[in-house]
């Protein structure tokens, strides 16, 4: 199977997920695409859904779901969403599609996160991709430099986000300790947020390999 076939396999299992009657948060990706569109083919009453991103508001309107504004409801029962890497404790870097701040609220406001990815996104250690950070426009000086203190390569991306700031991509980090470097980043002053999601991991992986989709939850206690 091509990568586009394991992750259309990862979506489409993790419509066995949705609970009917719910409302459903839903991320962005080239992974969670193929989950909406599975959703649809499901049948699947979802009262409404929110969305982490404009591209993915588009795609469930454009399939006939109902999206709310996150402001409008107290939690979601199931958040699906991929990742661009995950650690065997189901830490994850996220926001290389650039939504990385709306898909940690949506993440934070799910009783399970179900992560969607195909076999590739899965690594010993998180780093050789590159941690997206999110910055007001007018810190991206300040902020570069001080992670390039902590050991970073910052570049800046040629985005804007959906909430008007900037992407720094930051290389050349081998992240043994994601909880703390998370809580690290957080802290420079001009970081909206990083797309480290550690102090809230997965609660599910939907791993696609070529030989099926294997369902795995992080080792816990």
């Amino acid at each position: 199977m091509d990568q586009n076939e394991l992750k259309k396999a990862a979506g489409k299992r993790a419509v066995s997920f949705v609970r009917e009657g719910k409302v459903l948060g839903v991320g962005t990706g080239s992974t969670v695409d193929f989950f909406i569109d599975a959703l649809a083919e499901s049948g699947i009453r979802v009262p409404a859904c929110v969305s982490s991103s404009v591209r993915s508001t588009a795609h469930l309107e454009k399939l006939g779901f109902k999206v709310v504004d996150p402001n409008e409801v107290e939690g979601i029962e199931v958040y699906v969403d991929g990742a661009d890497q995950i650690d065997p404790g189901f830490c994850m870097i996220k926001g290389g599609g650039g939504a990385l701040t709306r898909e940690k609220i949506l993440a934070s406001l799910a009783r399970e996160y179900v992560c969607i990815a195909d076999a590739s996104k899965r690594v010993p250690v998180l780093g050789s991709f590159p941690l997206p950070v999110e910055v007001i426009p007018m810190a991206v000086g300040v902020v570069s430099r001080t992670l390039r203190s902590l050991g970073g390569n910052p570049v800046l991306r040629d985005f804007t986000t959906d909430n008007g700031c900037k992407i720094l991509d930051v290389a050349g980090l081998r992240i043994t300790d994601p909880v703390k470097l998370e809580s690290e980043i957080n802290q420079i002053p001009g970081v909206v947020t990083v797309g480290l999601f550690a102090h809230r991991g997965a609660d599910v992986l939907l791993l696609a390999t070529e030989e099926g989709v294997k369902e795995l939850r992080p080792a816990r206690g």
